[in-house]
Formats: structure tokens, C-alpha cells, sequence
């Protein structure tokens, strides 16, 4: 790994950490000595990276630091484009608009070379006829789980039952080709999943 790739990874390996991480954890990370790390870490202390700490007590990143913008390999923006494109195929539309904006956003700032390697992707999500036509606005959904809302709905079991339910809900999971929504159940004084599409 060259240095400037190993500064990039080792700042982002302090900004995960929320606890003092001592020079023997980074290097054992990283697979280089003690005495790497510290030159390192000093290098990005006299670069203006505010890294607190000290030998023998530990580092730790100052989390109102803000990194530049960061440039993807030509593997990431396919994972991402990948991803966005699963999103406009499995989700709602106003969530399929978000992915697409981040995209857009990542796109405009890309070199022109990168650029041209995201028109030549191959690795493509299409949409599905498998896809289930649920009730249920997936952005919604999303909303209570963020606002930290009940969710009141009509649900329908695989038998066919129904019931009205009041779910705190907890988040979302995908198992193609349905979403399932975790929560707690009021009526059932437990935790439960449902399936949007019922």
C-alpha cells in the first residue's frame, strides 16, 4: 500500500473509532510497525489532521473536522451505481429520486476518465415484474422509522387473516423480492415483522 493511501485509510480508521486507539492496535491493523504509525501520525498532525493523543495513552480523531471531497476507483462507482440502480427498482419513487440525485452529485464531480468508465458499466439492476405491488409508500415507512412514529395499519397474515395494528416501527429489511418492516407490536406485546406488500 503506498503512504498517501495508507494516510487516507489510517485517517478513516481513526474517524470510525469513537475510544483512544493505541499505535500497537493501528499498526497491527494496518500490518506495519509501531514506528510507522507514529511517523504517520505525525505526518498528518503537520498536514492540520487534528489527531489527539499520545504514545502509550492513544489517538484519536477530532470529529468536528471536516475531510475534502473524496474520489471513488472505477470499482466503487460501479458498486454505487449498482446500488442506486437496486434502489430505483426496489424501493418507491421518491427514494428511486434520491439515489438517483446522490449519483447525479457524485457524477458531476468525477475526472473525465472515471466518467467515461461510469457510462461503460456492466453490472446493471433492472426493473422486475417480480416486484411486489405493496399498499405501503416505502418512504413513509421510512419517515415513522426515522421520526420515531407509530405506523397504524391494516395488515393481512398469510392466511389471509386481517388486523388492524399499531407497530413502533424499527427498520426495514429487504428479502427479495418483498421488504419487511421490523417492529414492535402493540396488539401482540412483541417484536414483529411485516411484509409491506400484505
Amino acid at each position: 500500500m503506498r503512504k498517501a493511501e495508507r494516510l487516507f485509510q489510517l485517517v478513516q480508521f481513526l474517524r470510525k473509532r469513537r475510544r483512544a486507539v493505541t499505535a500497537a492496535t493501528i499498526a497491527e491493523h494496518f500490518g506495519i510497525c509501531e514506528r510507522t504509525v507514529y511517523r504517520d501520525l505525525q505526518a498528518l498532525k503537520d498536514s492540520g489532521v487534528p489527531i489527539n493523543g499520545a504514545a502509550g495513552v492513544g489517538y484519536l480523531f477530532d470529529k468536528s473536522y471536516e475531510l475534502p471531497p473524496l474520489v471513488f476507483n472505477a470499482d466503487e462507482l460501479e458498486a454505487l451505481t449498482l446500488g442506486a440502480g437496486m434502489v430505483s427498482t426496489w424501493t418507491d419513487e421518491v427514494f428511486a429520486a434520491r439515489a438517483q440525485s446522490a449519483l447525479a452529485k457524485i457524477e458531476a464531480v468525477l475526472p473525465e476518465p472515471l466518467q467515461v468508465r461510469l457510462q461503460q458499466r456492466l453490472v446493471f439492476s433492472q426493473p422486475s415484474l417480480a416486484k411486489p405491488d405493496w399498499g405501503s409508500h416505502f418512504s413513509l415507512v421510512r419517515a415513522a422509522i426515522h421520526g420515531k412514529r407509530y405506523l397504524t395499519f391494516a395488515y393481512q397474515d398469510n392466511k389471509a387473516r386481517r388486523t388492524a395494528r399499531r407497530v413502533r416501527p424499527l427498520g426495514l429489511v429487504f428479502f427479495g423480492p418483498v421488504w419487511v418492516l421490523l417492529g414492535w407490536c402493540e396488539l401482540r406485546r412483541d417484536f414483529r415483522t411485516f411484509r409491506l406488500d400484505r
